[in-house]
């Protein structure tokens, strides 16, 4: 019996037709869920996969502007924007960045300032494919070693940008100030969204002060890139809108003039245009390059630097705070003349020192130690200024009192800021009964009156407020807005300077001219304390000196000043203007430790008078109009 007459073919027929159906079924099935799924896809979530798509392969990317250009006032650059190649590494092209950054120290010249720098900047938050920096100022021989082993460097870019750069170096670092990276703190107060691009912002000075205007305003770029973030094309673009270009009153001949005159001592000098206004210099003596700060100093010489006792990073114009010692004298005579504690005419014996009625104290003149007995004669007023009598204006302080003192001080900008663009300046102390009261628990006394009456004691000024107050008294009382800005390419910025305080009205105007003519005396008087000054001169100085005392000497014991360690010797400071019959500038100096306003501060404002007095004047309009 064969075995097909056991086989049940209808059972097979149908067993095989139901497996048919379910696999035709289930494949229906799935058919109807892909379709489904295509259509949650394609349709129902259409939008958000096509931005997830565009995302991978669209990029928008911020275009830096350019920082806006700083001019002298003749039109030089101070501030430029000059070309610079920068290695910078794209982290998520690289797989070991160690073996990567020793591949680099053999093609380029990287220090371990730049190796610290990268792995700082690397850890802060940004966008993923952007590039790290690693170090600036590429040369072209680096470069070309680069661009030889660009094949075995993947993540590795040599980017061309624009880098702040300083002409004059530290001729003009603390006036222009610099720009620095952007550190943590900065970053969390500063509009990111103004800053997109931007690594660098302005830190002191000028470059401080009108930051907002220099940066200008970022734009954008849509580009299509690959899965490497290397950009295939530009899909859209809106330009970023440049800073506004400035043009400073500074002049670079007389600022290069003023710095070297110092020859290295430590000090500042200020010189204000008496026609404008205008600071047309501004030096403060140790300097710095600041041209440093943008590329990156040395961690070993930014240490120098900041222990450096000589203190190179302090702004002595705006910053430094010193007794302005006789240079104030000018000032107190007129206070003296106001309030009718004294007159021209008046005349008064002149022992060489001192005292407060039923007190011990005694008061000595500077000249005690030449001449004991005292001038020998009845003093004034004019003949105190040209000498520098200090007992006539200890009585002078006594009779005017610290009100008649400090207001008349007060007028000339003393103790308050006037300047309308300097950035950060020192207040400076102009002392009253009340400040003394709040700062030292004690109320004032008739001594500290007579202090003040050579400007000792509790007053302090910046070289920028005796230039200042100088520049006023040139002027005979008509104050205008000190300031740094002579034009801008940005209107806006003009319009916002500040209105000059009020003029200064005597009850007698013929004091200015009485007292200009005092303080000729002082440099081209017989007996002027300044009169070396006027060798060789072929214009007159209207100027004062100045000696503030560093450190006390009991009743001016005899001392030489040689003999006293260098840093414990008195300052020297000098202010004036000139020429006297038709003023065009005023300065203030301060040489610390220089022991003779005479000998030492006033030849550094000769050099500022005859350089500034050749050079033309002040043009009207500005070069970026």
């Amino acid at each position: 019996m064969s075995i097909e007459r056991f086989q049940d073919y209808a059972r097979e027929q149908v067993l095989v037709f139901r497996r048919t159906l379910f696999a035709f079924c289930l494949i229906v099935l799935l058919c109807i869920l892909l379709g489904a799924r295509l259509f949650y896809l394609q349709v129902m979530t259409h939008d958000v996969h096509a931005t997830r798509s565009n995302n991978n392969r669209i990029s928008l990317q911020a275009l830096p502007p350019n920082r806006g250009l700083i001019y002298d006032r003749q039109g030089r650059l101070l501030a430029e924007n000059l070309p610079n190649h920068r290695l910078s590494l794209m982290l998520e092209r690289i797989d070991d960045l160690d073996a990567t950054l020793a591949q680099l120290k053999e093609l380029v010249d990287l220090s371990e300032d730049d190796i610290q720098r990268f792995h700082q900047q690397r850890q802060r938050p940004r966008r993923p494919f952007s590039p790290v920096p690693l170090k600036n100022g590429l040369s072209e021989e680096e470069i070309a070693r680069l661009a030889t082993d660009r094949y075995f460097l993947d993540g590795v870019e040599v980017e061309a940008n624009l880098m702040r750069s300083y002409p004059h170096g530290e001729v003009f670092a603390h006036a222009l100030g610099y720009v620095g990276r952007i550190n943590s703190a900065e970053r969390r107060s500063l509009d990111n969204r103004l800053y997109v691009g931007t690594e660098y912002v302005g830190k002191s000075g000028v470059e401080r002060f009108y930051e907002e205007a220099l940066l200008g305003k970022p734009g954008s770029q849509t580009v299509e890139i690959n899965a490497r973030g290397q950009i295939l094309r530009v899909l859209d673009q809106t330009l970023p809108t440049p800073g506004a270009d400035l043009q400073l009153y500074l002049d670079i001949d007389l600022q290069q003039a003023t710095y070297e005159a110092f020859e290295g001592r430590r000090g500042a000098a200020v010189a204000i245009d008496l026609e404008t206004g205008g600071i047309v210099s501004m030096v403060s003596s140790p300097s710095f390059d600041a041209n440093q700060f943008v590329i990156g100093y040395n961690s070993a010489e930014y240490a120098a630097l900041q222990s450096n006792i000589d203190l190179p990073f302090m702004n002595r114009a705006t910053r430094g705070q010193y007794a302005p010692a006789s240079t104030i004298k000018p000032f107190l005579g007129l206070a003296g003349l106001e309030s009718g504690a004294t007159t021209w005419d008046q005349r008064i014996e002149d022992p060489g020192f001192f005292q407060l009625p039923n007190d011990d104290r005694i008061f000595y003149d500077w000249t005690w130690r030449i001449r004991p007995e005292g001038r020998g004669a009845k003093i004034g007023l004019e003949q105190s200024i040209q000498e520098s009598s200090n007992t006539f204006f200890y009585h002078l302080a006594y009779n005017t009192r610290l009100e008649g003192l400090h207001d008349m001080l007060d007028r000339f900008g003393f103790g308050r800021v006037t300047t309308a663009d300097v950035h950060n300046p020192a207040r400076g102390i102009n002392p009253t009964r009340d400040w003394k009261r709040e700062r030292h628990g004690f109320s004032w006394y008739a001594g500290d009156t007579v202090n003040l009456g050579i400007g000792q004691g509790y007053m302090l000024t910046t070289p920028l407020q005796l230039a200042v107050a100088t520049a006023v008294m040139g002027r005979h009382g008509e104050w205008f807005t000190p300031r740094l800005l002579k034009d801008s390419s940005d209107q806006s910025l003009l319009d916002a300077l500040p209105e000059p305080p009020e003029d200064i009205t005597l009850a007698n105007q013929s004091h200015w001219e009485r007292m200009e003519q005092a303080m000729v005396g002082v440099v081209h008087g017989p007996r002027g304390t300044a009169r070396a000054l006027a060798q060789n001169l072929d214009y007159q100085i209207v100027g004062k000196t100045g000696t503030a005392q560093v450190f006390s000497i009991e009743n001016f014991e005899d001392h030489d000043s040689d003999d006293v360690d260098e840093r414990m010797r008195d300052h020297a400071l000098f202010v004036g203007y000139a020429p006297r019959d038709n003023p065009r500038i005023a300065v203030a100096v301060i040489v610390e430790n220089g022991a003779s306003g005479g000998r030492v501060a006033a030849p550094i404002a000769r050099a500022m008078f005859d350089e500034y007095l050749r050079l033309p004047p002040l043009a009207e309009s500005g070069v970026l109009q």
